[in-house]
């Protein structure tokens, strides 16, 4: 309770410093400084988010009740992180907070393959982006259990067994043909080429082959391939963007940078892309049974096997997508 009202009392402190009109602005400024300053003083090691737990570990303390959120959402937060932990002795694990987000770190090799490899960290709290995007129910958010080993069962049965990569190999091949002819098309009179966009647009349509058993053109201004890059651009946008409503929970119904929206938008679009792929799929005929050795994309395997695995066309899109 102590330590719930030294990380609150300051915000009821500032309407009633602004409200007492016997004080200058310079002095209910300062004593808002000072205010502060002393809080900071007080926070234990990782900052606000671990004041009702008190940890061992070494970190940064922040700002009062944003904690390290600027600096996480600065263009260079890696480099942030190596410097402390190197600053504090704190390279094998680091706690700080995000927001109201307790964090720990780790810059050791050692002890990262140890997390990464642990059972206990095997679920990935959805952020907001996440769950709107559908994520929550594929493979990468969803949490360990049946679901999740299902998805990790045929997944790998369809990508990478032997076969598959054998029978796969032509359509690779033909990808990385019309690559190299990009790359030889861009090429400028000295010689520079531009490889980001044809290794990306190469990378996105092989996944496509192997998903959906289909490629895309992405030269165009319209059409099917220029709308599928634009959806896996935001995408990888909202996905990678630091949400404030995910570390400040009060402010999340405000949406100040706008996350909801666009993902409501785009998930609407991946419905209706994805949704339209699956029914064609459907229409064909061409699903195989779960273990069936007979050729088909992604989409087959998961046609095949949705009434074993009792997987909803909205699994199945969130899987694909």
């Amino acid at each position: 309770m102590a330590s719930m009202m030294d990380s609150t009392w300051w915000m009821l402190a500032i309407p009633l410093s602004f409200t007492s009109s016997p004080l200058s602005l310079t002095t209910q400024f300062l004593i808002l400084f000072l205010a502060f300053v002393a809080l900071a003083l007080f926070f234990p090691p990782g900052g606000l988010a671990w004041s009702l737990r008190r940890s061992p570990l070494r970190g940064p303390a922040g700002i009062p009740l944003f904690g390290c959120l600027p600096v996480m959402a600065s263009a260079t937060p890696h480099r942030w992180l190596s410097a402390t932990a190197r600053s504090l002795s704190a390279l094998d694990v680091m706690s700080f907070s995000v927001g109201l987000t307790r964090v720990v770190v780790s810059s050791s090799p050692e002890t990262a393959r140890e997390i990464l490899c642990s059972p206990a960290f095997a679920d990935r709290p959805p952020k907001e982006s996440a769950y709107e995007l559908l994520f929550h129910r594929a493979m990468g958010f969803a949490p360990y259990g049946d679901y999740w080993r299902n998805l990790r069962r045929i997944a790998a049965s369809h990508f990478f067994s032997r076969r598959r990569i054998e029978a796969a190999a032509g359509g690779r091949r033909a990808i990385g043909e019309k690559m190299v002819a990009e790359v030889l098309a861009s090429t400028g009179a000295n010689g520079d080429v531009k490889l980001r966009r044809i290794l990306h647009l190469g990378s996105l349509n092989h996944v496509m082959w192997t998903v959906f058993g289909r490629t895309f053109e992405f030269s165009g201004s319209s059409g099917e391939g220029r709308r599928l890059a634009e959806m896996v651009e935001e995408g990888y946008e909202l996905l990678g963007v630091l949400n404030w409503g995910d570390h400040l929970p009060f402010l999340r119904w405000l949406d100040l940078q706008g996350v909801r929206r666009r993902c409501q938008k785009l998930v609407s679009q991946v419905n209706e892309f994805v949704g339209k792929i699956i029914e064609e799929h459907r229409d064909k005929g061409r699903t195989m049974k779960s273990g069936d050795e007979d050729d088909g994309d992604f989409v087959d395997a998961l046609l095949g096997s949705q009434e074993e695995n009792r997987l909803t066309d909205s699994d199945m899109i969130a899987v694909l997508w």
